[in-house]
């Protein structure tokens, strides 16, 4: 199994980051995938990476955009064009589109589209952050028609809204708001939904399951959303987990 969407770097590991790799590795959760967040978080980001030999993705995300557009657009192009050949370099992102963050919006919008066109330049997929802005972004990934597609991650909406997705080359990210009982928009959409449109995700640290008693996500949890979906779609755990480790593998050429 793969986690891909872990932010490892993150402080909430500095203190059992060993430990966390080797939990998820006893239950099966053999890699990740560290999404960028910001200039000032890559350093620490791509030095875990390497540490533990996991997959990552380069990107601005929409909580931290950088005052300076320009620069930060610069810096992003540029560090992206020094890792490209990297094997474990597998997306933009994670970038996107907040509206719980509007101060920031002409800003956000500045980065996800210089985002959008980046990964097109590269051809690479986008891991993208979607909050109360389904129609902002559908309209960005229209205008832009990225030919690897992404991942809309911590997906939570309606399986209409999946299914504008899905037409754009685009699959959905289920984490930890599954283990939910009144998540029921969710809940219907991944019940409903063909298993090639899901892949697995944890948000780690943040977006902990409700029946997980521990404060932080952590990459190991990933097997508790495969039993629920088992659940859902009433199939086995084992085709779940082939099925949707060969969905992130495809979308990211693992």
């Amino acid at each position: 199994m793969i986690d891909t969407h872990a932010h490892l770097d993150f402080a909430e590991f500095d203190l059992d980051r060993d430990t966390v790799v080797q939990r998820m590795h006893s239950v099966g959760v053999n890699n990740l995938i560290i999404p960028g967040v910001s200039p000032q978080h890559w350093h620490k980001q791509l030095a875990v990476a390497a540490q533990y030999q996991t997959y990552f993705a380069l990107g601005i995300h929409p909580w931290f955009c950088p005052e300076n557009v320009d620069a930060g657009i610069l810096a992003l192009t540029s560090k992206v064009a020094a890792l490209l050949e990297c094997p474990r370099f597998v997306a933009i992102g994670e970038c996107g589109l907040d509206k719980l963050y509007s101060a920031t919006w002409p800003q956000q919008l500045a980065f996800f589209e210089a985002q959008l066109t980046l990964a097109k330049s590269v051809n690479l997929p986008v891991i993208i952050h979607s909050v109360k802005a389904h129609p902002e972004v559908l309209a960005c990934l229209k205008k832009y028609q990225l030919p690897r597609g992404g991942v809309i991650h911590a997906f939570s909406g309606s399986v209409e809204i999946a299914q504008e997705y899905i037409k754009l080359g685009f699959k959905l990210g289920i984490g930890g708001l599954i283990m939910n009982p009144n998540a029921k928009k969710l809940l219907k959409t991944v019940t409903e939904l063909p298993l090639e449109h899901l892949i697995l995700e944890t948000d780690s640290p943040a977006m902990t399951p409700i029946n997980v008693t521990e404060k932080r996500n952590q990459p190991a949890n990933l097997v508790l959303f495969i039993d629920k979906i088992a659940t859902l779609q009433k199939k086995s755990s084992v085709l779940i987990s082939e099925h949707l480790m060969s969905n992130a593998m495809q979308l990211f050429d693992l």
